[in-house]
C-alpha cells in the first residue's frame, strides 16, 4: 500500500499548477538538451562570436581601407562618413526591431542564419563597386542583413547561460567587434597592400556565407528563458503573449528611466567610438605618414588588445560587483571615459605617429567600459521573452545616435575645415569629440544615481516573466 507522501506526490504530478503555486522545478532540469550540455554552451557561444566578428570586420572594412577607396572612387570625408555613417545605420538600426520582433516570435537561429548569408552577399558586392552610388547601395544592403546578427545572437546567449555567469558570456561574445576590427586592420590592409581593396570585400564575404551555414548547422534553438530562476505563477505573470508585443517593448524604453537613461549614454559613447573607428585609419595615414603595413601592425594590436580586454575586463567586474551594487552599471563606463579623455587628446595632438598610437591604446581600452553592462542591464531588466526585441531597441538607439551620427558629424566637420585648414582638417575635427565625451559621462553618472535611487528594481537573476513588475 502507498503511503501518504508517496499518494500525495501521485496525485501532484496530474494536478496542474494553480495560480499561487511556485514552479519547484530545478531550473536546470527545464533547460533543452543543448543549454544541459555547457560544452555545446561553449560551442554556440564561440559560433555566435565568430559570426560577429565577421560582422564588425565587414563594417570596419570601409573605414580600414578609406584612403584606397577615396583614391580609386575620389570621395570626400563627408562621404566616407555617411557611407559608413548614416547610409549603414538607417537599415541597420530601424530594421534590427521589426527583425528582433520577428525573432522573438519564431526562431532565432534561422533568422541569424539568413541575416549573415545576406549581409555576406551585400559584402561581396561592395568590392564589385565601381562608383560612389553603387557603393552607397551595398552598403545599406549590408545594413539591412546586419540588422538581423546581435539581437537574436544576445537572446540566444541568455538562454544557454544562467543569470550568474551572463555578464561573462555577454563579455566573451562582445569580443566580436574587437577581434573583427584588428583582424580586419591586419588582414585588410595587408591585402589592400598586396593585392587590391575590392579582394578583401570579396574574401570576406565569401567567410560569411560558410559561417551562415555552419550556424544553421550546429546551434540548437534553446528554450526561451531556460537558464532563469524560477518565479511564483500568477494571473499577472500567466500572459506570455504580452511579452513579445512590439510597441510595449518600445513604450517601455521610454517610460523606465532606467532603460532610456543607458540607452542614451550608450549611444552618446558610441558616437565618440564610432567616429574614432571610422577616420583613425585615414588620419594616421595622411596626417601621420603611416603606411597601410604598419597599419595592419600596430593599430591592429591597439584594436585587438585594447578592446578586447576593457569589453571582457568590465564584464568581469560587472558579475563581480553589480548584485551588491547595481550603481556599478554607471559608474564603471563614467570612470573609465573620465580617465580616456586625456589620452584621447594627447593622441591628436601627438606630433609623430608612434607617438598617436601610443596615446591611442589607453582610449581604445577605456572606451569600451560601457558595452558588456548596457547590453547586460537591460538583459538582465527584461523577461526572457523580450530580450530579443530589448535588445533590439537598445541597439537601435545607441547605433542611430553613435553608429549613424558620429562618422557622419566627423566627416563633415572635416569637410568644413578642409578649405581653411588642408593639411590638418582631419586633426582639428576629432578634438571636436571631447564634448561628446563629457555628454557620455554625464549620461552614465545619472544612470548610476537613478539605479541607486531604485535599488532592487533591477534584477541580477532575471525571473521567467517580469510582466507584473
Amino acid at each position: 500500500m502507498a503511503s501518504a507522501a508517496q499518494k500525495s506526490a501521485g496525485s501532484d504530478a496530474h494536478r496542474p499548477v494553480g495560480m499561487n503555486d511556485y514552479m519547484a522545478t530545478d531550473p536546470a532540469s527545464m533547460q533543452t538538451s543543448g543549454s544541459r550540455d555547457s560544452r555545446h554552451a561553449l560551442v554556440v557561444l564561440a559560433l555566435l562570436c565568430l559570426v560577429y566578428v565577421l560582422n564588425f570586420l565587414d563594417r570596419q572594412l570601409l573605414s580600414i581601407l578609406a584612403k584606397p577607396i577615396q583614391d580609386d572612387l575620389s570621395i570626400s570625408d563627408g562621404q566616407l562618413g555617411r557611407l559608413g555613417g548614416l547610409y549603414f545605420a538607417l537599415f541597420y538600426c530601424i530594421l534590427g526591431v521589426p527583425v528582433a520582433w520577428l525573432a522573438d516570435r519564431g526562431n532565432r537561429v534561422r533568422v541569424l542564419t539568413v541575416a549573415c548569408a545576406l549581409w555576406s552577399v551585400a559584402t561581396v558586392a561592395c568590392g564589385m563597386a565601381q562608383s560612389y552610388s553603387q557603393l552607397a547601395m551595398a552598403r545599406m544592403s549590408v545594413g539591412i542583413g546586419e540588422a538581423g546578427g546581435v539581437p537574436p545572437s544576445y537572446s540566444i546567449i541568455s538562454d544557454y547561460f544562467p543569470a550568474s555567469r551572463r555578464g561573462t558570456a555577454l563579455g566573451l561574445f562582445n569580443l566580436g567587434p574587437p577581434i573583427g576590427q584588428a583582424l580586419g586592420v591586419a588582414c585588410g590592409a595587408k591585402i589592400a597592400a598586396a593585392y587590391d581593396w575590392r579582394l578583401a570585400f570579396v574574401l570576406l564575404g565569401a567567410a560569411g556565407l560558410i559561417a551562415a551555414a555552419a550556424v544553421w548547422g550546429t546551434i540548437r534553438e534553446p528554450k526561451r528563458g531556460a537558464t532563469d530562476a524560477p518565479v511564483r505563477i500568477t494571473a499577472a505573470t500567466d500572459r506570455p503573449e504580452e511579452a513579445v508585443r512590439f510597441w510595449a517593448t518600445l513604450r517601455m524604453f521610454a517610460t523606465r528611466p532606467t532603460l532610456a537613461l543607458v540607452s542614451l549614454a550608450a549611444g552618446a559613447t558610441q558616437f565618440v567610438t564610432y567616429a574614432t573607428l571610422g577616420f583613425t585609419t585615414l588620419f594616421l595615414m595622411r596626417e601621420k605618414a603611416v603606411t597601410l603595413d604598419e597599419i595592419a601592425i600596430w593599430y591592429a594590436l591597439v584594436l585587438g588588445i585594447g578592446v578586447s580586454a576593457g569589453i571582457f575586463l568590465s564584464g568581469r567586474l560587472i558579475d563581480r560587483f553589480a548584485e551588491r551594487s547595481p550603481q556599478v552599471y554607471g559608474f564603471l563606463p563614467a570612470i573609465a571615459l573620465a580617465v580616456a579623455v586625456p589620452f584621447f587628446i594627447g593622441f591628436v595632438y601627438a606630433p609623430t605617429w608612434p607617438v598617436a598610437v601610443a596615446f591611442l591604446a589607453v582610449p581604445t581600452f577605456l572606451n569600451y567600459f560601457y558595452l558588456t553592462p548596457a547590453v547586460t542591464l537591460v538583459q538582465n531588466a527584461v523577461s526572457a521573452r523580450q530580450r530579443t526585441l530589448a535588445g533590439a531597441v537598445l541597439l537601435l538607439i545607441m547605433n542611430l545616435i553613435g553608429l549613424g551620427l558620429g562618422p557622419t558629424w566627423l566627416g563633415a566637420v572635416s569637410d568644413w575645415l578642409l578649405p581653411t585648414h588642408p593639411a590638418n582638417s582631419l586633426q582639428l575635427a576629432f578634438y571636436s569629440l571631447v564634448p561628446f565625451y563629457l555628454v557620455a559621462i554625464v549620461l552614465h553618472l545619472a544612470l548610476a544615481r537613478r539605479l541607486g535611487r531604485d535599488r532592487g528594481m533591477i534584477p541580477t537573476q532575471p525571473c521567467r516573466s517580469d510582466a507584473a513588475r
